[in-house]
């Protein structure tokens, strides 16, 4: 064979060899396609918001491309969330965190019954201050009743599916703020384990206005008359899916239960019913059932 044939041999197996790798590729990805057409369109996704939270924030989780016609649930801390529909296929759950709580790292898991996310989270560390409370003699033993604790334990553990609140929460009082969140204190020299000031306080004269920091049902009236003892004269608002506020120690109540009422609008007036030192006003916001910091939800807004 002369070298010409030989090398046209040579082409002509090389032509065989490429034809074929190409055919066996074209079959991987053809293989491979089928596959992929055959997965799910898209994987679950969450989100949490804020990205860095410190004790006492409220961790938004938005949930999406979950299973169609399935509501995802959120675990945090060995406690299953609700997820609520948002529109467009998005569910949310708000998941709270106290002072009390231990900083580290986190894991949420957001389950939709076919798939299941695990997202780490770093809980921050922050600093509360500690106060000394004298209170004056005749309420410094009040105790609280049963009929209090109980309706109070009601209230907070109220879950609504309906969101009803709208963009950032509003100040509830003119006054300047006297006590933040989180504050540890000694009651009349003794120090109060596993407590923390569930709220913020704001400084005004008896009878200054309170108002509805965000719109809401009116889920509770207390009056210091029928039993509630330290909280004195207060305001339950439903916000809807876990969010209550709660307004204490007023000098008058201007709504009744079942009444809704708008961001701003007036509630009552600033007192001091119950166990206090003088007239101020106590807001307390929580979320499934736990006290959380209401600074967020009024300059950054929980959506």
């Amino acid at each position: 064979m002369n070298e010409l044939a030989m090398k046209l041999k040579q082409f002509t197996r090389f032509r065989r060899s490429a034809s074929w790798r190409s055919r066996r590729l074209a079959a991987i990805i053809s293989v491979a396609l089928m596959l992929v057409c055959a997965l799910p369109a898209s994987a679950l996704q969450a989100r949490l918001t804020p990205t860095s939270p410190k004790l006492g924030d409220t961790i938004s989780v938005t949930v999406s491309e979950s299973t169609p016609g399935v509501q995802p649930s959120v675990t945090f801390q060995d406690k299953r969330y609700q997820a609520f529909p948002m529109g467009n296929g998005i569910f949310r759950a708000l998941l709270p965190t106290t002072p009390l709580d231990t900083p580290g790292r986190k894991t949420v898991v957001v389950d939709d019954g076919q798939e299941q996310r695990n997202l780490a989270v770093q809980l921050g560390k922050r600093s509360f201050p500690t106060q000394r409370i004298w209170l004056p003699p005749g309420k410094d033993g009040i105790e609280g009743s049963d009929y209090e604790f109980d309706r109070m334990d009601a209230l907070k553990a109220t879950v609504t599916p309906e969101k009803l609140w709208n963009g950032p929460f509003k100040r509830p009082a003119a006054g300047g703020v006297t006590s933040v969140f989180g504050v540890r204190r000694y009651y009349n020299g003794v120090f109060a384990n596993d407590y923390y000031h569930r709220g913020v306080d704001y400084g005004g004269g008896t009878g200054a206005p309170v108002y509805a920091p965000a719109a809401g049902r009116i889920a509770l009236v207390g009056r210091e008359r029928e039993g509630f003892e330290i909280h004195g004269n207060s305001v339950g608002i439903d916000h809807g899916q876990g969010v209550i506020s709660i307004m204490i120690h007023l000098s008058r109540i201007d709504v009744q239960e079942g009444q809704m009422v708008k961001p701003g609008q007036k509630i009552g007036a600033i007192g001091a019913t119950g166990a206090v030192t003088g007239p101020h006003l106590h807001w307390g916001l929580y979320v499934n059932n736990k006290a959380v910091d209401p600074v967020a939800w009024r300059f950054d807004g929980v959506k």
